[in-house]
């Protein structure tokens, strides 16, 4: 759908603005952006719109991110460009940056997820 392709630029050009340190990556058949090798946002096509998923966001005080699996991630699924709030997107990705769980070393801390920042 065009709207799925509009929605994905408007977040890969936000977040490329809001996070330039961050290197941008597919990853497991995403666009995933990481700092220093950790993974902090990243979106996905479903088959009803497009998820934007924080790996962090559970410890995020800005609202409007629903909890995703059993660490400490949160997402939000956008269905059309105007659902796209950029204030509230800025908002998370500063957050995305100066909240960040340690995803690198999850397997080598055999599940144990630890505080960055």
């Amino acid at each position: 759908m065009p709207t799925d392709g509009q929605i994905c630029d408007v977040l890969a050009r936000e977040i490329d603005h809001h996070l330039p340190e961050a290197e941008s990556k597919i990853w497991h058949a995403h666009p995933v952006w990481f700092l220093d090798g950790n993974p902090v946002a990243g979106y996905s096509k479903l088959k009803d719109g497009v998820r934007l998923l924080f790996w962090s966001g559970q410890s995020f005080t800005e609202p409007g991110l629903q909890d995703e699996g059993k660490f400490k991630a949160a997402e939000v699924r956008y269905t059309s460009v105007d659902e796209i709030n950029v204030e509230k997107l800025a908002k998370w990705l500063t957050e995305a940056r100066d909240i960040q769980w340690d995803y690198k070393n999850l397997v080598k801390r055999k599940g144990v997820l630890e505080r960055l920042k």
